[in-house]
């Protein structure tokens, strides 16, 4: 099959691959299959502008600048390191919906100003709630970043008026409703609690209807105030911006916030093995999730674990998918790999047939024996490097996606990672390091969750 023309991403999978003693230096080697070979490949051109900065207010809010004066927008995002693992089984999925609290605003920027606002200035703008923390965003364009981050550090306070809470709790209720209609999200919540058992990662990001339909203002008020504490809420800002300009907003509309930082103990996790079977007579497919221990968010090991799970069952060219997908036995299957903070996890989903469910089960299996006997080929290494290289450097031309990247690995590690440090990790890693890795964590996974139609 003949090759097209290399689009922006071919270039840096040319680029990325180091020159080797026995390749002459202007060698270039095929794209499909076959190693390429160009001049050494130190970072993106865009990274070279790049310019990173730390400072921390008195009040202890942490805040981090990536400027980069190369692109044409400015993205910034408050993370606030709390979720539905910091909650008490009493006030389970208060987090997710003070998430949706923090839009109703205050009496300065009401809901329907704070709408108005960003639409008319464009904005790209949300928040999400997870295990662990909870993050406000949004891209504008430069001459727009002073009056959006005045309000979104104003409506991280909200009010939380009693009659707004009471109209989103019905909005929480219907959203947890749609939810156990989507069979994969009712196997996601399920073999989280039957994998962390009655560890604080096994609590639902949404709460429980139970939990939620008991949930009062009053609740809410102490969790915001206990946790919402300018120690525990990181502010990161990328793009084309300036230390100085966002210290100056920093300090002029978050100087006052709490201090304060609470603490998150992270006790140890034991897994719990088992099969558990959950009835949907109306669901087409067989949904099976499945979990197994991975490296933690503070485990260097991190980088071989993503590498492992894109090799294995990334969603396209991976083990599971030729053995499953191509061949038409499931509908879908992949493994990904999960960080968090004191532990991780391999996630393996399949969706399949139902009376095939069992033999595609036995299918995995045999993908992980074999990949646990005799490790991955150098090919297959190289290709992940490749794809996990792209996906890298593509997200970090964004200046969003560079938000995200930065937040998390501040939250997790209160490290500063560049391009350039992801990606000579990257580079680093062997076949050995991931004949290592599966050693100690095998893909090989004993909590599983079903959902579908047959009832056995």
């Amino acid at each position: 099959m003949p090759l097209s023309l290399p689009e922006a991403s071919d270039v840096f999978l040319i680029r990325f691959n180091m020159a080797r003693a026995d390749v002459p230096p202007n060698a270039v080697g095929g794209l499909l299959g076959k190693p390429c070979f160009s001049q050494r490949y130190d970072r993106p051109p865009h990274e070279t502008c790049m310019q990173f900065h730390q400072t921390t207010l008195p009040n202890g809010l942490a805040v981090l600048t990536e400027v980069n004066p190369s692109v044409q927008s400015v993205a910034f995002g408050f993370f606030v390191r709390t979720g539905s693992r910091d909650e008490t089984v009493e006030v389970s999925g208060v987090s997710h919906f003070l998430e949706h609290m923090v839009f109703k605003g205050t009496e300065k920027n009401p809901p329907e100003a704070v709408n108005r606002f960003f639409d008319e200035v464009g904005a790209q703008y949300n928040a999400m709630t997870g295990e662990e923390s909870t993050t406000y965003y949004a891209a504008v364009l430069p001459e727009h970043l002073p009056p959006a981050f005045e309000v979104f550090s104003d409506i991280l306070f909200p009010s939380l008026r009693d009659a707004d809470f009471d109209v989103e709790k019905q909005v929480i209720l219907e959203e947890i409703g749609m939810y156990d209609d989507l069979p994969h999200f009712v196997a996601y919540d399920h073999v989280m609690r039957s994998y962390f058992g009655p560890h604080p990662l096994g609590k639902p990001i949404l709460g429980t209807r139970g939990s939620v339909e008991l949930l009062t203002a009053e609740q809410m008020r102490a969790y915001h105030q206990t946790h919402y504490l300018a120690g525990n809420i990181t502010l990161v800002v990328t793009g084309r911006t300036s230390h100085e300009e966002v210290l100056q907003l920093a300090e002029k509309f978050c100087a006052r916030w709490p201090a304060g930082c609470p603490e998150r103990v992270t006790q140890p996790v034991v897994p719990q093995p088992g099969l558990t079977w959950i009835p949907k007579a109306n669901s087409q497919l067989t949904h099976l999730m499945q979990l197994a221990p991975a490296p933690s968010a503070s485990d260097p090991r991190r980088h071989a674990a993503e590498l492992l799970t894109v090799i294995a069952g990334d969603d396209g060219n991976s083990r599971l998918y030729w053995e499953l997908v191509d061949p038409g036995h499931a509908e879908s299957c992949d493994v990904s790999y999960n960080e968090l903070d004191g532990a991780g996890t391999y996630m393996t989903y399949l969706g399949s047939d139902p009376d095939l469910a069992e033999e595609n089960l036995a299918r995995i299996g045999k993908v992980y024996a074999e990949l646990a006997a005799n490790g991955v080929t150098e090919e297959e290494l190289e290709q992940a490097k490749n794809k996990v290289a792209s996906r890298i450097v593509i997200r970090s031309e964004r200046p969003m996606g560079r938000l995200t990247t930065l937040g998390a690995n501040w939250l997790a590690r209160q490290e500063y990672r560049s391009v350039a440090d992801d990606l000579a990790d990257l580079k680093a890693l062997t076949t050995a390091d991931l004949a290592n890795l599966m050693r100690e964590f095998p893909l090989h996974q004993t909590t599983i969750v079903g959902v579908g139609p047959r009832d056995e």
